[in-house]
């Protein structure tokens, strides 16, 4: 009995692939609402640290002023921040010029030296060194820069003691001379006056008044000097402030009232009225001090165009 061969089937069309599974959709995150800005950083926290700020700066100078129209009965029997009964500034300020036979104009006199002329001289110095640092090259110049920073670290009051040491050697001590020489040095405005120099005196116009014949020197006080004329306001009043407040480094060199600054004048009418029992003495160093506040608002609102300018100079460029 013969068997059926086996017949090949007939080819057919080929089956399609079945499709792949499509993933299920990923449920949608939600977007987190933005944050709304901290308290502290937002407008109103903003102008209100401003407002504090303001409040506890103006506080004593509205102390200062309040008190300065009193009497003496009224500034110990009223409120620091109340008026007194009458208005005796002008008595006041007639008792402060003729105390002691006028040793506080002495003491103003002395005070604007010591700080107007030591500052000026000061920020001249300061100016040109920075720009020989920023636009000369000589040897060890990055050595010696390194030393200016390192006397910006140094704080004055740790000077005074090697200061008075050396004064003792030089014979300076209790003169004039002992505490404006100080005053001359100023390793803060060396290196201000350098980044003024990089950022306000192109190289290319330094270099084309070199071909023109001029000096460096020349180049720096034609060219150089009126770029940095910002700076030089700004290392004036930062300067003519740190003298005129200065306090420790007069309270060691000096011994002669007559050439007492300001500040250790109204230090010694202080201690008067503590230590010995002289009311009057404290209600002239009230007034003494609200009068030698004048001058340095007086300068900064003279010179803060200045200061502005050099501010914002770099923002158009």
């Amino acid at each position: 009995m013969t068997t059926p061969s086996t017949l090949p089937a007939a080819p057919g069309p080929t089956p399609a692939p079945a499709p792949a599974a499509v993933p299920a959709p990923l449920p949608r995150r939600r977007r987190r609402a933005p944050k709304a800005p901290s308290a502290l950083l937002s407008r109103a926290g903003v102008t209100a640290l401003l407002a504090l700020a303001t409040l506890y700066t103006l506080l004593p100078l509205t102390w200062l002023l309040l008190s300065s129209t009193k009497s003496r009965a009224d500034l110990f029997g009223t409120n620091g921040f109340a008026p007194g009964r009458e208005m005796h500034l002008a008595e006041n300020l007639e008792q402060l010029i003729t105390a002691d036979g006028g040793v506080y104009l002495r003491w103003i006199l002395n005070t604007v030296a010591y700080a107007g002329v030591g500052a000026l001289l000061a920020a001249v110095f300061g100016v040109a060194a920075g720009y020989a640092f920023d636009k000369l090259a000589f040897p060890g110049k990055e050595r010696l820069f390194s030393l200016v920073l390192l006397g910006v670290m140094v704080p004055g009051t740790a000077l005074a003691i090697p200061l008075f040491l050396l004064a003792a050697e030089a014979g300076l001590v209790n003169t004039f001379w002992s505490v404006f020489l100080p005053g001359l040095v100023f390793p803060f405005g060396v290196y201000l006056a350098r980044v003024f120099s990089a950022s306000h005196v192109p190289d290319e116009v330094l270099e084309a008044a070199r071909m023109d014949g001029a000096s460096e020197f020349r180049a720096f006080r034609t060219i150089a000097f009126p770029m940095l004329a910002p700076g030089f306001v700004t290392i004036f009043l930062f300067q003519f402030t740190q003298i005129w407040n200065s306090f420790f480094l007069p309270l060691v060199m000096l011994s002669d009232q007559d050439l007492y600054p300001v500040n250790l004048g109204l230090y010694v009418w202080y201690s008067s009225a503590l230590s010995q029992g002289h009311p009057e003495d404290y209600l002239l160093a009230v007034v003494g001090s609200l009068v030698a506040v004048a001058p340095l608002i007086a300068v900064f609102l003279m010179l803060q165009r200045f200061w502005k300018s050099g501010m914002t100079a770099g923002a158009v460029k």
